[in-house]
């Protein structure tokens, strides 16, 4: 049976900018992802992306491209909330549905041409996204999770494309190898210097030739040259860990400013989990350093979800993994082993004052934001 994937992209977060719309932005680029020479790209408006400006572009690199733009702090709690949102308005619309990233997502309509036009189908579906989110997004309907996500690269912006089933291999032949996906710029450099710059000329290497050249992945970038992709759309599960990290604004040794930092986060991710009413099996911290070394620690915990508990294990993975002497450029948490459940109260440590206290607590967080109230400590 012939397959209809639909392969979606949410366009720049408009949530981050949706305070300067009505005409305050006149055209002038727009680059997510805050005022740090830290940090890379989150996103970025089209006017940006004429300078060459792209997500997880680092940032320094992006203020010499485009000195001009107007930056915004990414604010990724609420791209997870409009993702979630449109989340939702597929899940209620489509059987099959993978969620790729917080952005992105391949719908599985095999089938669904005997009932509806699977374009017509798609179209509906953009403007029903957008009537109760807000957020415009571009999408592509062709045979295969590939040829789809490559055409929705051309719908942009706001836009829609169909690849009718037998035009894949003209459709994607003339465009450049970088537009594959699967091709880095290290691939694409040891291509370019043999003399392949079209993805037509990648599909006329023979595949064993492909094979000495680049192993095992030159035998799927032979395949998906020729338009050919069987990956199946992988149905949307839940969540495995919630995780949270900071770059800091320069390399610190200041083991208390660090602390602080992890106290921080831990109780961010502490909150996330709580209001989706889960509980976590196992936390780990990560240290990056200055010379860009990685590493975490991690440890089993009984079932849980308390602030306390859980910073109480964060400071003690911090404290076995910090080497004092070498400056730290980025720490994170993750929660993981996630269950659906709420926290049990303990008879013995748990007095009715602190179960309150925390109760108030999060009921204020959600109103007003997470950050409305904090620890003195993670200031």
């Amino acid at each position: 049976m012939e397959r209809n994937i639909v392969h979606m992209d949410l366009d720049t977060f408009f949530v981050s900018v949706e305070r300067l719309k009505n005409g305050v932005l006149n055209g002038k680029p727009v680059i997510i992802g805050g005022s740090s020479d830290r940090g890379v790209v989150a996103s970025c408006s089209y006017e940006a992306r004429k300078f060459g400006v792209h997500s997880a572009m680092p940032m320094k690199l992006a203020r010499r491209l485009c000195p001009s733009a107007y930056y915004v702090k990414g604010d990724f709690d609420s791209y997870s909330k409009y993702s979630k949102m449109v989340t939702d308005v597929i899940r209620d619309q489509v059987p099959v549905v993978e969620k790729a990233s917080i952005d992105e997502f391949y719908l599985d309509l095999t089938g669904m041409d005997r009932f509806f036009g699977c374009q017509k189908y798609t179209k509906e579906l953009k403007t029903r996204i957008y009537n109760e989110t807000g957020l415009p997004l571009s999408c592509a309907l062709a045979v295969n999770k590939l040829i789809s996500k490559i055409a929705t690269q051309d719908a942009k912006p706001n836009g829609q494309m169909n690849i009718p089933f037998g035009t894949e291999r003209p459709y994607i032949a003339p465009l450049s190898i970088k537009r594959m996906p699967g091709i880095g710029d290290k691939t694409a450099v040891l291509l370019e210097r043999m003399g392949v710059d079209s993805i037509k000329l990648l599909s006329e290497i023979p595949m064993k030739m492909m094979q000495n050249l680049l192993g095992k992945p030159g035998l799927d970038l032979s395949r998906k040259a020729k338009g050919i992709d069987n990956s199946p759309v992988i149905p949307y599960s839940e969540q495995k860990s919630i995780g949270s990290e900071t770059t800091f604004e320069s390399d610190t040794i200041d083991p208390k400013f660090i602390r602080s930092q992890l106290i921080r986060l831990t109780e961010k991710v502490a909150f996330e989990m709580r209001k989706n009413q889960k509980l976590c099996g196992c936390i780990t911290v990560k240290l990056r350093y200055s010379n860009f070394d990685t590493f975490s620690r991690q440890t089993v915990i009984p079932y849980t979800n308390s602030d306390e508990v859980l910073i109480d294990r964060a400071k003690d993975l911090f404290d076995r993994l910090l080497e004092k002497r070498m400056l730290v450029r980025l720490i994170g948490v993750k929660l993981s082993h996630l269950i659906q459940g709420f926290q049990q109260i303990d008879l013995f440590t748990d007095t009715e004052e602190n179960v309150n206290l925390y109760q108030a607590l999060d009921k204020i967080k959600t109103r007003f934001g997470e950050k409305t109230i904090i620890r003195a400590i993670s200031l």
